[in-house]
């Protein structure tokens, strides 16, 4: 059974940084889709970024491609969305997602992703 477990979240200032990760287990991440999306308030939830290792693919979304990293960690079957500079307007609950298609494109939508974790929240106050 696939699980994913995110952890990481939490309040921070302006300028601030926080690592959040997602913890796998009944797959390899090496071997899937993997990618972080989030939801603000009264929005629809949003692809940020995905990675594919088997496919060679990694995409970010244009407006987070200077501030935020996606990456992993196959002996600790884990990946991140590390995000740096964080801005009040980053304040959303960010999901991590996994496929095993190929469908890590340079827009991702939720429909295409057939696993979640559970949301973690991220507020950044101003």
């Amino acid at each position: 059974e696939v699980q994913l477990v995110e952890s990481g979240g939490g309040l921070v200032q302006a300028g601030g940084s926080l690592r959040l990760s997602c913890a796998a287990s009944g797959f390899t991440v090496d071997n899937w889709v993997l990618a972080w999306f989030r939801q603000a308030p009264g929005k629809e939830r949003e692809g940020i970024s995905c990675m594919s290792t088997s496919h060679g693919k990694m995409n970010l979304k244009d407006s987070v491609k200077d501030r935020f990293t996606i990456s992993s960690d196959n002996a600790e079957n884990t990946f991140y969305l590390q995000m740096n500079s964080l801005k009040a307007e980053h304040t959303a609950v960010y999901y991590c997602a996994v496929d095993h298609e190929d469908v890590c494109t340079s827009w991702i939508a939720p429909i295409d992703f057939n696993a979640w974790g559970q949301g973690t929240q991220v507020t950044v106050s101003s």
